[in-house]
């Protein structure tokens, strides 16, 4: 009762499981009094107005990611429950909805803070459970006790209120300090700058920066790793671990595009005496994108697009989006504002036409991400494969700008080791910088994005030799060794395109490998010593 239990629940609980079971009892009355207030919370909800809910995927995408990014929509009764909702909570109930546990959610959203975007979030979460998949890093509940993934539901209604119960639950255990330890050293957030500009961008007024690296880190050769930035400190204490203990740098594109794309890169290039590439890319939405303006309104005061993601809002959200606005006249009220802007974040989507929202088109991502036009276009891709592509590739203008110092060093011509390439953004960034790819070595498991660098190797008349590698499983010592021998070797390893796979929107986008850190580390730093 010291702990604001009322009697009565404490004399129940005691017939039901026994006066020296004081686990069971505590559990009773926390169940109990979940389930006792949750009616009293919705019953007393006000009535909301209509929510402009995501359908959260493009509408030919697989049936296996339409489990992950499903339509929401639901009952009246089940979207008062959902509206009565802090945006915590319906945050968190978002996150399980896409079969995370509630846990989770709540370690993220006190990681990343309270403003903290769901893709955000979904890159935190992600990145932990690969960091310490064995020791379930984000989790030690029973399965008993585990919100369970929204699959397994087959009644949806249910499915809501028993994460609302899960919720309520688990937010009572912790304020009375019976939930189970989570939290450890590994999962701990590294700290992230502040402005996230690594060691400079340019047009942004920054100090001198000097850095010594580990004897045995000192190139050439080079290397270059790439990963989220928003992972736990055990995801980056295994990356540096394996890289010589290097030193993350933390960098946001936005400050080379007009979007936000929030990158560690663990590389032993020089930092002093690099430069942008030119022309300058846009860094607004207006100038990357001047037709919307005409239709932008005074309320969204975007300026950048978020991180690229591998899908796309559908043609239904839109739709609701634009019923929404119709019901009013002139500016619509806070509340309806708050909905398309949320979704508009979401999923990046931009103004064509009065009361009318767009997702970006792959040619517009392809401007965004620094990839030449149509670079992902034709050739039996579909659009789809186009999304989930760009989503998984690198900010070219972001990386030529680290590669830049090496336009002095190479100017004969560079040979390279592109491990888990993608659609070629390590090369295209060199490429734009003007350095000559005298070999080329690309390692990709995607069919789609090696056709995609064959074509862009061919169209843009490279005069080096591009060897491509289906299964990073192939590149074995032996074959290793026999690149080495005919190439004289490799002057830059580039890796890093899987991490993407970390992104929480991006999960399931990725053909072929498990990512796990070590996986993918280890081969990495065991080719970089070979090479070395």
């Amino acid at each position: 009762m010291g702990m604001g239990f009322s009697e009565k629940m404490v004399v129940k609980a005691i017939e039901q499981d026994g006066e020296g079971n004081t686990d069971s009892i505590l559990e009773y009355l926390l169940t109990y009094s979940a389930l006792e207030n949750c009616p009293q919370e919705l019953e007393n909800s006000p009535q909301a107005e209509p929510q402009v809910v995501s359908d959260n995927c493009s509408s030919d995408y697989d049936e296996s990611f339409l489990d992950d990014f499903s339509d929401t929509d639901s009952c009246h009764e089940n979207q008062e429950n959902i509206n009565s909702l802090s945006d915590k909570e319906k945050k968190l109930l978002f996150l399980a909805d896409m079969g995370y546990t509630v846990e989770e959610a709540s370690i993220a959203m006190d990681r990343c803070g309270p403003d903290s975007s769901v893709v955000e979030l979904t890159d935190f979460i992600s990145a932990a459970q690969i960091s310490k998949a064995a020791d379930a890093d984000l989790g030690e509940l029973s399965d008993e006790e585990k919100p369970r993934p929204k699959h397994l539901y087959k009644d949806y209604n249910k499915q809501k209120k028993r994460k609302f119960l899960d919720y309520r639950l688990w937010e009572r255990k912790k304020q009375r300090g019976y939930e189970k330890k989570l939290r450890n050293e590994d999962d701990e957030p590294i700290r992230l700058p502040n402005p996230m500009v690594g060691f400079g961008v340019p047009a942004e007024p920054c100090p001198v920066f000097h850095r010594t690296l580990p004897e045995a880190a000192v190139g050439p050769p080079y290397f270059y790793y790439e990963n989220v930035a928003l992972a736990p400190k055990g995801v980056w204490s295994t990356i540096s671990r394996f890289l010589y203990d290097v030193e993350p740098e933390f960098v946001d594109s936005k400050y080379f595009c007009a979007t936000a794309r929030k990158r560690g890169y663990i590389h032993n290039l020089p930092i002093q005496n690099r430069f942008p590439l030119l022309p300058l890319p846009p860094l607004t939405i207006y100038e990357a994108l001047p037709l919307t303006r005409k239709w932008w309104p005074s309320w969204d005061t975007r300026t950048k697009l978020n991180c690229i993601q591998t899908c796309v809002g559908s043609a239904k959200l839109t739709d609701r989006i634009r019923k929404a606005l119709e019901e009013w006249d002139g500016v619509p009220p806070m509340s309806v504002q708050k909905y398309v802007l949320d979704e508009c974040r979401k999923w990046n989507l931009v103004w064509v036409g009065r009361n009318k929202l767009a997702p970006l088109e792959p040619d517009e991502v392809e401007m965004l991400l620094g990839f030449p036009r149509n670079h992902t276009r034709g050739g039996g891709i579909s659009r789809t494969d186009r999304y989930k592509s760009l989503g998984n590739s690198f900010q070219v203008d972001t990386v030529a700008y680290h590669f830049s110092v090496l336009k002095d060093m190479f100017p004969g011509g560079i040979t390279l080791l592109s491990l888990f390439s993608g659609i070629g953004g390590a090369e295209i960034a060199l490429h734009r910088l003007g350095i000559p790819l005298k070999n080329v070595v690309a390692v990709e498991i995607s069919e789609t994005n090696r056709n995609i660098l064959r074509s862009w190797w061919e169209q843009t008349n490279q005069r080096g030799t591009l060897v491509d590698i289906a299964d990073v499983q192939q590149l074995n010592g032996d074959r290793l060794e026999q690149l080495i021998h005919t190439f004289g070797g490799f002057d830059l390893i580039v890796g890093g395109s899987p991490c993407n796979n970390l992104a929480g929107s991006n999960r399931v986008s990725r053909d072929g490998l498990e990512v796990t850190s070590p996986n993918i580390i280890w081969p990495f730093s065991e080719w970089l010593c070979c090479l070395g």
